[in-house]
């Protein structure tokens, strides 16, 4: 069946474009607030003496299940700015609206906060998701029980924390097989962008990507340090390398309004 867009006029004017929030991005009646349990990881091994927040949301519809068995999750880097009810990305809302739906499968929300964030966002290296994957997943699940099956982990982002979700999931696919960059700023990439290359010369991992950028997203009009070319360039890899892979570009500059708009949307396309 055709999917029918309603029509809306072509901004004239690319860079001061607000999207207005759908339904998925407020409290729905009907829909149980799930629960928010707040952890803290001491003792890094990955990070020595960086301590960190870790909140665990567990949508109400999702509580019950996870007494059956190990459930599905969705880890946020800058977790606290994912949560916050009135900022643009409404995280905690939008999994309890989509887990009551039965739009996406019962799900724990993992919502990590860096500490020196470009020093762990920006380096292309393991270092990040080893923390993920040795030390915060293993923390939350004596809170809740988590899946240990790549195809049931997602890792989400927005701008260094977008290109931070695609490098842990590029350097451990044992791990997380979901990947959503939201204005992802691959031009901070200690050392380069390597994606594009690395992408098309390497075998394909068994990841599903979906990426978003602006047009007017950082340098969008310079020959170097271009945020917008750089997610075109790493969509293009993907695409051409036959991932399950897709590409929003939107209007409006760096900013979290047009990826809090597409988030429930994104994640129904990444757990379909």
């Amino acid at each position: 069946m055709d999917a029918r867009i309603p029509f809306h006029p072509l901004p004239m004017e690319a860079t001061r474009v607000v999207y207005d929030h759908g339904p998925d991005s407020a409290p729905r009646a009907g829909v149980p607030t799930g629960r928010t349990t707040r952890l803290r990881l001491t003792g890094s091994r990955a990070f020595p003496g960086a301590d960190r927040d870790v909140r665990v949301h567990v949508p109400a519809a999702a509580d019950g299940r996870s007494k059956d068995g190990a459930l599905p999750c969705m880890v946020f880097q800058d977790g606290a700015g994912f949560l916050e009810p009135e900022d643009d990305l409404r995280a905690g809302i939008v999994l309890d609206n989509l887990v009551a739906g039965g739009d996406v499968p019962p799900m724990v929300g993992v919502f990590v906060e860096p500490v020196a964030r470009n020093a762990e966002y920006d380096a292309f290296d393991s270092r990040y998701a080893d923390l993920l994957v040795d030390e915060v997943l293993p923390l939350v699940s004596g809170l809740v029980p988590i899946s240990d099956d790549p195809a049931e982990r997602g890792i989400c982002g927005f701008s260094s924390g977008g290109n931070a979700a695609l490098t842990a999931a590029w350097h451990r696919p044992d791990a997380f097989g979901k990947v959503l960059g939201f204005s992802s700023s691959f031009p901070q990439v200690r050392g380069g962008n390597r994606f594009p290359a690395l992408i098309g010369s390497e075998p394909a991992r068994p990841l599903r990507v979906l990426l978003q950028v602006g047009h007017r997203d950082l340098g969008w009009d310079e020959p170097e340090d271009n945020w917008l070319v750089e997610n075109l360039l790493v969509a293009a890899a993907l695409l051409g390398a036959g991932y399950d892979a897709r590409l929003v570009l939107g209007d409006g500059a760096h900013t979290s309004n047009h990826p809090g708009v597409l988030l429930p949307d994104a994640l129904r396309w990444l757990w379909r």
